[in-house]
């Protein structure tokens, strides 16, 4: 569009040129323009390059949506993550990322916020789109809203947790073998009144993490009392408060395990907070963190590999989407007890089990 008092172009965002505005500004036909831009034969070179000057001036770019859909694939899987802002996420979304290139196709993603409802829109609108897979760390416990999307052949892969309702390809982490290491490993040094601080209960990851700790306090032969688990929101407040009376009880908890990241560093605040003579407390976190191995004394964690569960799902939706049949997997990634000194300190001498 040319402003006629300026003589200039002007711009109408959300407008894009088309293959008929480049055959009019270059003088030519459509059918040339198509051939140009497709890299066919039968131009001649003056014709070629007065297109592609055009194609230059206006800013056209090829919409490739028709071309790939007669194909029956987009190119383009998605991605739906539980929170952009927690660090766990990065690493799989660029391995998930690394694989869609590798296979040559584009990867969208989103996150539900931790919203049920969200991800469903998120994961609906991403199949409007017409992806040819799916890639989702889940928020909600019911998806059968993607049952039709799946029979009418959306290969998809959970991650992290499983699906709920539905029978579908998962990869996900030892969260119950990772607790039960990490409790095993505080008794190992002594500990006898252990507290466990995690997610809600309703999450597949922090269900398994608590039961991994009944695990290894059962097989321990050690008593489990009602004060000491504390499961829940995340949120500081309620992660500080809980930490505070377990430790300020008649009877303290001499070691805590933390069930994931975000615990892990609240609690890290409050033993940071405690007056001097207070006795030291251990700590074993699940998930790494940023800096953990620079705190004094360093933090023991079980670390999970966030990037190996991104590169496993997205191999295991390409083998989908390369024809790979059979009943849905369910892939359980091993976790790994990294000692820096925090879940190594032992009780205080006057405590008693």
């Amino acid at each position: 569009m040319t402003d006629t008092a300026t003589g200039t172009a002007t711009r109408r965002y959300g407008t894009r040129p088309t293959m008929k505005d480049v055959a009019a500004r270059a003088g030519v036909g459509l059918k040339t323009v198509s051939r140009v831009v497709n890299g066919e034969p039968g131009v001649t070179p003056d014709t070629e390059r007065r297109v592609q000057e055009a194609i230059t001036a206006l800013g056209f770019r090829r919409n490739d949506s028709a071309r790939i859909l007669r194909k029956g694939r987009t190119a383009s899987i998605g991605l739906v993550l539980e929170d952009l802002a927690d660090p766990f996420y990065g690493p799989l979304s660029r391995a998930v990322e690394e694989v869609a290139r590798a296979h040559g196709a584009l990867l969208i993603n989103g996150s539900s916020a931790e919203d049920p409802e969200r991800e469903q829109e998120l994961v609906l609108a991403l199949c409007a789109r017409r992806v040819d897979g799916l890639v989702i760390i889940p928020a909600g416990h019911d998806h059968r809203y993607l049952a039709p999307e799946m029979a009418a052949g959306i290969a998809t892969v959970f991650v992290d947790r499983p699906a709920g309702r539905v029978d579908a390809d998962a990869v996900l982490s030892d969260s119950f073998g990772g607790s039960r290491d990490a409790v095993a490993h505080l008794i190992a040094h002594g500990h006898r009144r252990i507290g466990f601080l995690g997610d809600l209960p309703g999450i597949h990851t922090a269900a398994e993490r608590l039961r991994g700790y009944h695990a290894a306090m059962s097989e321990a032969g050690l008593p489990v009392h009602d004060a000491w688990v504390s499961p829940g929101p995340t949120d500081p407040e309620r992660v500080r408060a809980a930490a505070t009376a377990m430790l300020n009880a008649a009877e303290p908890v001499t070691a805590l395990f933390a069930g994931n990241n975000r615990v892990t560093v609240t609690v890290v605040r409050v033993l940071a907070e405690r007056p001097a003579p207070a006795a030291p407390v251990a700590l074993v976190g699940f998930d790494d963190f940023e800096l953990a191995d620079l705190l004094s004394p360093g933090i023991t964690v079980i670390a999970q590999d966030s990037a190996q569960l991104g590169r496993t799902a997205a191999d295991l939706l390409f083998r989908r989407l390369d024809g790979a049949s059979g009943d849905p997997q369910r892939v359980v990634l091993p976790t790994r007890l990294i000692p820096r000194g925090s879940g190594e300190l032992p009780p205080p001498a006057t405590s008693t089990p």
